[in-house]
């Protein structure tokens, strides 16, 4: 099959050859010829990346049938899954085993090695990103060679590949630190932003999750905080922002309107100056947008290309229906984050540089050593990738 499209379809490769694999043999054939013969290979997961980090004319192997939970160690608390699977596919599997992931993000549709590779992340000021998740990962090297790193083994390739950008190999497992299933009670408000600005703070230290989204053509603001509690499920689920239900059904959301996205990570402290500057552009010069401004909170973390790394941190998502063009708002908004110290979300839209990308990331130059060292001819690296590359 040739041609593949991210989910909003803007991100496109029109003759790329597109490989459905069903076993990790076959998978690493693929990936051996195509070294052999000099072509890029791409790993497509849900195609839920605004950026175009998947895009080649060469080779994107689709992983999807390379999915399940392999086991759960409830002694070490590690659950080994396949990098193909959804998140929302390994909620009751983990559940059923006694266990679950500490946090996700508002959309279950990505595969879980395509949201580690970029960072995804929930909110939670003491919750980190799914990479930081990562107890060891097992991938299909550039000669199809089978690979396992973790602390222990091959540390510096697990530190690296932790947050990989699917640059270092496909990864085919994952085992993951989870904690004891729990149950989360979810409750929502509307207020205006000036009303909910002095009180950001609070909601963000008095719970595990706190998160508003911005509505600049109301200058209202959706406020959603969620907690742990003892009391039962309620089935059924209540709509958004007043559910009570175990982590996997209460934290995702259906986002179903096709659309684009920038987001940027932000020091906490300087957050709200930053997303004060964005709602002034809002309401004076970009007056069209209907599409909210989000704010959430990530723990600061030891991945090395973490935009969360070793600060405290809020992202700030700005967003764009499908059938306008975002690249004015988008480039204005961009200029705001840049002013912040902004890191940008490997997923989501920006147009950093390859030198931007190193002041903005201190380690950097050992992330590309490591990367190197396992492939030195690049066959992970497709032209987004190699125009970053020192």
């Amino acid at each position: 099959m040739t041609g593949w499209s991210n989910w909003s379809g803007r991100a496109r490769s029109e003759h790329a050859e597109v490989r459905f694999v069903r076993s990790i043999d076959d998978l690493a054939a693929i990936v051996a010829a195509a070294t052999e013969h000099g072509r890029c290979v791409r790993v497509a997961g849900s195609g839920h990346s605004h950026f175009p980090l998947v895009p080649t004319d060469d080779v994107i192997v689709d992983v999807s049938a390379l999915s399940g939970v392999v086991s759960v160690d409830t002694d070490r608390m590690i659950a080994t899954m396949r990098g193909g699977a959804t998140i929302a596919s390994l909620g009751r599997p983990l559940h059923d085993a006694g266990v679950a992931l500490p946090n996700q993000g508002d959309i279950d549709r990505q595969t879980i090695a395509g949201a580690v590779a970029t960072g995804t992340h929930g909110t939670g000021r003491s919750l980190g990103s799914l990479s930081t998740r990562v107890a060891g990962l097992t991938l299909v090297d550039a000669t199809g060679r089978i690979v396992h790193c973790s602390h222990a083994e091959h540390p510096e390739l697990w530190r690296a590949a932790r947050l990989g950008l699917g640059a270092f190999g496909v990864v085919i497992e994952l085992e993951l630190s989870v904690v004891p299933a729990f149950r989360l009670a979810e409750s929502a408000f509307a207020t205006t932003y000036d009303e909910l600005r002095p009180e950001i703070d609070r909601l963000v230290h008095e719970h595990r999750h706190a998160e508003f989204f911005w509505y600049p053509r109301s200058d209202r603001a959706f406020v959603k905080v969620i907690d742990e509690t003892d009391e039962p499920a309620v089935y059924p689920l209540a709509d958004e922002g007043a559910r009570v239900g175990w982590n996997y059904e209460v934290l995702p959301n259906h986002r179903p309107r096709i659309h684009t996205e920038m987001e940027f990570a932000v020091p906490y402290d300087r957050s709200l100056d930053c997303l004060d500057e964005i709602r002034d552009l809002l309401t004076t010069e970009f007056t069209d947008v209907r599409m909210p401004v989000e704010y959430r909170t990530v723990a600061p973390d030891d991945v090395w290309l973490s935009p969360a790394y070793e600060r405290d941190t809020a992202t700030i998502s700005v967003h764009r229906l499908i059938e306008f063009d975002d690249g004015p708002y988008f480039a204005a908004c961009e200029r705001i984050f840049r002013r912040y110290d902004g890191r940008p979300h490997w997923g989501k839209l920006h147009s950093y540089t390859a030198d931007d990308l190193a002041a903005a990331h201190p380690r950097w130059h050992e992330w590309w050593s490591r990367r190197d060292a396992i492939d030195p001819t690049g066959t992970f690296l497709n032209a987004t990738l190699r125009r970053w590359r020192p």
